[in-house]
C-alpha cells in the first residue's frame, strides 16, 4: 500500500477543468494535492521539486505536451506514476501515453469515483486503464514489440530507440528535441546514425519498417 495520504499534482491546459479537479480531489481525505500546472515543462518542473506520487496529466497541452512529460517524469528517481486524463482515445493519444510509460489512461468521461479509485490504485504500483481504450493499447503494445525488435537486431542505441519510436509518429526534429531535452543538431545526429544502421534512406523508410515489423516482424 501507498503511504496516505497521496500526493498529486494536477496538470491540465485548461483552467477551469484544472481547477475543477483540484476542488474534486481536495475532499478527499486520502489526496493531497500538492501543484497544478499548465503545461507539461511547468509539470516537470514541479514534480522535480515537489516530488509527488501520482501525477494527473492532461495530453494537449502548450509547449512541452503531456507524453513528452511523461516520457520525463518516468525518467525520474523517483519516478511518480503517470495518471493520463484526457479527452482523447485515439489511437496515437493511447499508443504514445503507453510508450512514454503512463501507468494509467482514463478519458475525461470518467466520473469523480472512478479518477479517485485510479489515483489510489497507480499509487500503489497497479496499472489502471480505461475499458474503451483497450483495442489502442493492443496496437500500443505491438508498436513497443516493433521497437524492441529493431533496436536488438540493428544494435540501435536506447536514445535512438526513443528517436525511431517518435519519428514514426512523424514527429519533426524540433518536436523530437523537446520531447527528449535535447537539442535539434543532436536529434539530426541520431537521425542520420539511424537511416545507417537501418539502411534506410529516409524518415518515410524509416516509418514503413517500423510498421512492416508491427506488422508481419522481422
Amino acid at each position: 500500500m501507498s503511504e496516505r495520504p497521496i500526493r498529486v499534482i494536477v496538470a491540465d491546459d485548461q483552467a477551469a477543468v484544472r481547477d475543477g479537479l483540484v476542488t474534486i480531489l481536495d475532499h478527499e481525505p486520502d489526496i493531497d494535492v500538492v501543484g497544478a500546472a499548465a503545461d507539461g515543462a511547468t509539470v516537470v518542473d514541479l514534480t522535480r521539486r515537489l516530488q509527488p506520487a501520482v501525477v494527473l496529466m492532461d495530453l494537449r497541452m502548450p509547449g512541452v505536451d503531456g507524453i513528452a512529460a511523461t516520457r520525463a517524469l518516468t525518467a525520474l528517481d523517483p519516478a511518480p506514476a503517470v495518471l493520463v486524463l484526457t479527452t482523447y482515445a485515439d489511437d496515437a493519444s493511447v499508443v504514445g501515453a503507453l510508450q512514454a510509460g503512463a501507468a494509467g489512461y482514463l478519458t475525461k468521461s470518467a466520473g469523480r469515483a472512478q479518477i479517485v479509485s485510479a489515483i489510489t490504485a497507480t499509487a500503489d504500483g497497479h496499472r489502471t486503464f480505461a475499458p474503451e481504450i483497450a483495442s489502442a493499447m493492443v496496437r500500443g503494445l505491438t508498436q513497443r514489440t516493433a521497437l524492441e525488435r529493431l533496436a536488438a537486431a540493428h544494435a540501435l542505441t536506447v536514445q535512438e530507440t526513443r528517436v525511431l519510436q517518435l519519428l514514426s509518429e512523424r514527429r519533426t526534429n524540433r518536436a523530437i528535441a523537446e520531447a527528449l531535452y535535447v537539442s535539434v543538431a543532436t536529434v539530426k545526429t541520431h537521425v542520420n546514425n539511424l537511416f545507417g544502421k537501418l539502411q534506410v534512406g529516409n524518415r518515410a523508410e524509416a516509418t514503413a519498417l517500423v510498421e512492416r515489423v508491427r506488422d508481419h516482424g522481422l
